[in-house]
């Protein structure tokens, strides 16, 4: 107990990474698993909680695409289950602070706007607008965004044409 107490005061995790931890120290499976329990019991172990935050935390600090949170949460451990409720949640975040005049609320088309604002000194030093576009469609991509997203936010980069 006192070892995942350690590991887990360092910042949150999920269950399945507090597992993988403790086995990793030699302590025993059946031990492991009734810690586990425990701090589940107890509230200090919450999967619902570590991807709710993650994701709040990447949409805050580092933007990314759903398929890019998806694949962060299940190296981490947490169910399919999970992480479907908690990008469900998202989107409806999303919805709800979307103005309906504007259309449909995409959380991915506002954390991609937000990234391309933070690059944009760095995109800007391209002259070429067309070149300007590629890039920000390939920082998007490596981001985990749909492609349908990099094409229509990129496409904003280039027509910011400094000139």
């Amino acid at each position: 107990m006192e070892a995942a107490a350690a590991f887990l005061a360092v910042r949150s995790r999920s269950v399945d990474e507090t597992r993988v931890r403790l086995v990793h120290l030699g302590y025993p499976a059946s031990i492991v698993e009734q810690v586990l329990e425990r701090l589940v019991e107890i509230g200090y172990l919450d999967d619902d909680a570590f991807a709710r935050a993650w994701v709040e935390s990447r949409d805050r600090a580092r933007p990314r695409g759903a398929v890019a949170l998806r694949r962060e949460l299940q190296r981490k451990g947490v169910p399919d289950a999970v992480i479907a409720g908690i990008l469900d949640e998202r989107a409806a975040l999303a919805a709800q602070r979307q103005d309906p005049a504007d259309g449909p609320a995409d959380p991915d088309r506002a954390a991609a706007s937000r990234l391309l604002a933070r690059r944009a000194s760095a995109l800007s030093r391209e002259v070429d607008p067309r070149r300007r576009r590629q890039k920000a469609y390939a920082l998007l991509a490596r981001n985990g965004f749909p492609p349908d997203v990099c094409r229509e936010v990129a496409s904003t980069v280039a027509e910011d044409d400094p000139e």
